[in-house]
């Protein structure tokens, strides 16, 4: 089986799942360290690619009230840090053209949230970087629609593209996965990967702040692998109740090792 590209060094092939694991936002520096500490430990114990997520800025929360995370300068610098002393490539989103250029200095991987999907001069932005470019599908998107996402990519040269399926809207504040997207999207030609914590948000079910059920994370993940996800992403928290983004749909950091070499089993059956 071949390979499609590397991140750092780590190489996504189509004959190893791996997994992008982090918070939901760097909300201090100490926090997100641990975390970091956290997931290299579990990564080395059961040997498994890990990239390290987390948003320096959450610019799309539906309330002004909302933390965002620190900014891009500060966030860079953080990340900067869990990248060097854990070994880990890390992710973080960009929500405007100009950051393209300034993340790709640090970002291992640059991210395009779900909403800004189609956003052609982002596209281009984080396509001219070089860098590893991590397209989340809209909720109001075909699987189809993202053959035309990673046409505006390859245009700048890039072929080094991801496309992650996090579910779709069928009515208010529900989302949806259908699983038949993922064979879809791997038409493309490029890894896609299943995001097992945004599929089960709901949002603004809590009035200003989305809520979820994460007791369905491990049904999502699970079903994604079988279903021919070549990577599995997870936002994890040590405390999700307390978290300050996402924590309604994070999963306890305590239950991912468990869940992890599970995924792995599933995905060296399906192979």
């Amino acid at each position: 089986m071949s390979d499609f590209f590397s991140i750092d060094d780590i190489r996504i092939r189509e004959d190893e799942l791996f997994f992008v694991l982090g918070p939901c936002v760097i909300e201090n520096e100490e926090i997100t360290l641990k975390i970091a500490e956290l997931v290299k430990q579990i990564a080395d114990e059961i040997d498994i690619p890990v990239i390290f997520k987390a948003s320096f800025d959450k610019a799309n929360r539906s309330s002004i009230k909302s933390f965002r995370g620190p900014g891009i300068d500060k966030g860079l610098k953080i990340l900067k840090r869990v990248k060097k002393e854990f070994e880990m490539p890390v992710l973080s989103d960009i929500h405007e053209p100009w950051q393209a250029d300034v993340v790709s200095e640090v970002l291992s991987v640059i991210q395009i949230p779900a909403f800004l999907c189609r956003q052609t001069d982002l596209l281009l932005a984080a396509g001219k970087t070089g860098r590893v470019i991590n397209v989340k599908k809209g909720q109001f998107m075909s699987p189809e629609d993202m053959f035309l996402v990673r046409d505006k990519i390859e245009s700048t040269g890039n072929k080094k593209i991801m496309l992650t399926e996090r579910g779709t809207f069928f009515g208010y504040r529900n989302l949806v996965v259908d699983f038949r997207n993922i064979p879809i999207m791997k038409k493309t030609g490029f890894p896609v990967i299943i995001d097992a914590t945004h599929s089960v948000q709901r949002p603004t079910a809590t009035g200003s702040v989305s809520g979820g059920d994460p007791q369905f994370i491990p049904l999502i993940a699970s079903s994604g692998v079988v279903s021919g996800a070549n990577g599995v992403f997870i936002e994890v928290h040590p405390n999700p109740s307390e978290a300050l983004s996402d924590g309604s749909n994070s999963m306890n950091i305590k239950n991912l090792k468990i869940l992890l070499i599970k995924l792995k089993r599933l995905y060296n059956i399906n192979l």
